[in-house]
């Protein structure tokens, strides 16, 4: 009562003030049907403070998002739906949700009275240039009665959370070398199509089940032959993102590094739809295994909060790649690279994996003297051709490019490509 009675507002003050008025002067002059008054004017706020008062266990609010998972330069719709769960009528709400500075200003919605058991819903919309996660709420409700006598605000506790992920670029169907997989006996053996068991035949042993002879191969051969179960080949691929901050350059959305997110984000989706078990690695130690159902969702997740690291080191990335690398396909998305640390990405290479680089030139990010321009593409052309001699197929990335454009460069025989032109380039400057 006491939280009710500091809300009142100055016409309630004002109403209070002139019941007191009346009071005294009622006494003084005796006067019982003024002092009837007086308490008619100074009960009013008093009852209004009491009914705005006992409001804030009469409100339910539930929120949501559409869709949760915003990619960055879009608009998600935030839906509140509040309802009344007293017998009383509420006067009119004034709805302010919190929202972080990025999402923009907060929207304020003025919501006519609910009655008894009443729902209604209102709606806004979020937009940020900046991937992350964002909490929208909890939502302040200014409480009023009918006759503006007493105004107080409540909050709900509930927080959502809006998560702004990259920007993901549709990519062409492109085949890709060394795209496969797999363990058992035959693990060296190539693969010609697309499937997802293989088979192969071996000599009998005792024990073995009778059903499984393959007798054209018992025919061949002269000796009794069984089928032998492989483990399934399959399409495994490790996207790697480089986030030393030393290695990338620009600011805000249009930075280098947020460009090798949002390329990181669409190559992980496209692999992921053409059914690749798929795994991604960062310099900030991250490790995402995304091959169970869902993987997409974390991996938006994990790409929409990565930051930059001051320290960082290629070696620790490669190490992190290595714990689990069981072949299969490997992309990596570099920022600037020294020659020296284009060599120390050759331990990637183990393991029959192929391996395939989008160098990012990221001093096209910046403007540079003409100078210091020829410097820079000089050393960028020479660590290309440091990456390719590493066992990598290079593609080189600029400032300006789409990466549908390049994607098919990633494609199988892109290699000599690769390598002749980050030749001539070194040796031309």
């Amino acid at each position: 009562m006491r939280e009710a009675m500091r809300g009142l507002t100055t016409r309630g003050r004002s109403f209070l003030a002139a019941g007191s008025a009346a009071a005294i002067s009622a006494f003084i002059l005796g006067e019982k049907d003024l002092l009837r008054v007086a308490i008619l004017l100074a009960m009013l706020p008093l009852l209004a403070a009491a009914y705005v008062g006992r409001s804030r266990y009469k409100l339910a609010c539930t929120r949501s998002l559409e869709p949760g998972r915003a990619p960055v330069g879009s608009s998600a719709r935030v839906i509140l739906r509040l309802q009344n769960m007293s017998r009383l009528p509420t006067g009119t709400l004034l709805l302010e949700d919190r929202l972080p500075y990025a999402l923009g200003s907060r929207p304020r919605v003025v919501l006519e009275r609910l009655g008894a058991h009443q729902a209604s819903s209102v709606a806004y919309t979020v937009r940020a240039d900046v991937r992350g996660r964002y909490p929208v709420g909890p939502l302040v409700i200014r409480l009023t009665d009918p006759f503006g006598l007493c105004e107080l605000t409540r909050s709900f506790p509930s927080v959502d959370r809006l998560t702004v992920i990259p920007q993901v670029v549709p990519l062409p169907a492109v085949r890709l070398a060394g795209e496969y997989a797999g363990t058992g006996d035959s693990r060296a053996r190539s693969v010609a199509v697309h499937g997802e068991d293989d088979a192969a035949t071996r000599e009998y042993r005792r024990g073995d089940d009778l059903r499984r002879v393959h007798w054209r191969s018992t025919a061949r051969t002269g000796e009794l032959m069984v089928r032998r179960e492989e483990q399934p080949w399959e399409s495994r691929a490790t996207v790697v993102l480089d986030t030393r901050q030393a290695a990338h350059r620009g600011e805000g959305p249009t930075a280098s590094f947020e460009w090798a997110v949002s390329a990181a984000a669409s190559i992980a989706m496209h692999l992921r739809q053409s059914g690749y078990k798929l795994r991604l690695v960062t310099g900030t130690g991250i490790d995402v295994d995304a091959t169970e159902i869902g993987g997409e969702g974390a991996i938006l997740d994990t790409l929409a909060d990565v930051k930059l690291t001051r320290a960082g080191d290629i070696s620790v990335l490669v190490d992190q790649v290595r714990r689990r690398s069981d072949g299969g396909l490997v992309i990596g998305l570099f920022g600037t690279l020294s020659v020296a640390e284009a060599e120390v990405l050759t331990g990637l290479r183990g393991n029959g994996a192929t391996c395939i680089g989008f160098a990012i030139d990221s001093s096209t990010w910046v403007n540079m003297a003409p100078g210091e321009r020829t410097e820079a593409d000089r050393a960028h052309g020479a660590t290309a051709l440091a990456l390719v001699r590493s066992g990598w197929r290079s593609v080189p990335v600029a400032h300006g490019d789409s990466l549908a454009a390049l994607w098919p460069a990633a494609g199988r025989g892109s290699q000599g490509f690769a390598y002749r032109a980050a030749m001539a380039e070194t040796v031309g400057r």
